[in-house]
């Protein structure tokens, strides 16, 4: 087996590495894992009924569902945090493409500011195994369920811009066909 392929089955802990930004507010790196329904070669168009995204359960039971997100440490890039945390909470990997945004936001009982970092993840592989397979459940739904299910509005709000980049790159494809005709 390739070191590549393998994968801790335990999420890191603690907060001794934990970033803040200079108000003090912790940062958190998330990824919306998404993908396509058929394969982009054999499609000649994608809209957003192509599309599915993967959001997982909250570990505090009853609370919704959500994208994976955690805390952003000293020792890795903003990349490879978010990289690390889906892996960690979804158990899956793939490409983080270009960040969709920050977002600063405040806990569900508005005790906490956080300045949050979202990220898209081209998804290439689904583990069998993961280290939070125990205690959450993920799901692979539609955009228009996701928007329902979603509970922070800040992730909505990725959600929507990623939606939105991949037409608009779909978009810009086959505005390049109709120019080379």
């Amino acid at each position: 087996m390739e070191l590549k392929n393998m994968v801790a089955l335990v999420s890191r802990t603690g907060r001794h590495l934990q970033r803040y930004n200079f108000h003090g507010h912790r940062q958190v790196v998330g990824c919306i894992p998404y993908r396509y329904k058929s394969n982009l070669g054999t499609s000649p168009m994608v809209d957003e009924e192509e599309i599915e995204v993967l959001v997982i359960t909250s570990q505090r039971k009853g609370k919704g569902m959500l994208f994976p997100k955690g805390g952003w440490e000293k020792d890795e890039s903003i990349e490879d945090a978010a990289l690390r945390e889906t892996v960690e909470e979804a158990g899956v990997a793939g490409d983080v493409e270009h960040k969709l945004g920050k977002w600063n936001f405040m806990s569900k009982n508005n005790d906490t500011c956080y300045e949050g970092h979202m990220f898209p993840l081209l998804v290439k592989e689904q583990l069998e195994f993961w280290p939070e397979k125990d205690v959450r459940q993920r799901l692979w739904v539609s955009v228009r369920e996701a928007r329902k299910m979603c509970q922070y509005w800040w992730m909505k709000e990725a959600l929507e811009l990623l939606v939105n980049r991949l037409l608009t790159a779909q978009a810009n494809v086959d505005q390049g066909r109709k120019s080379n005709l």
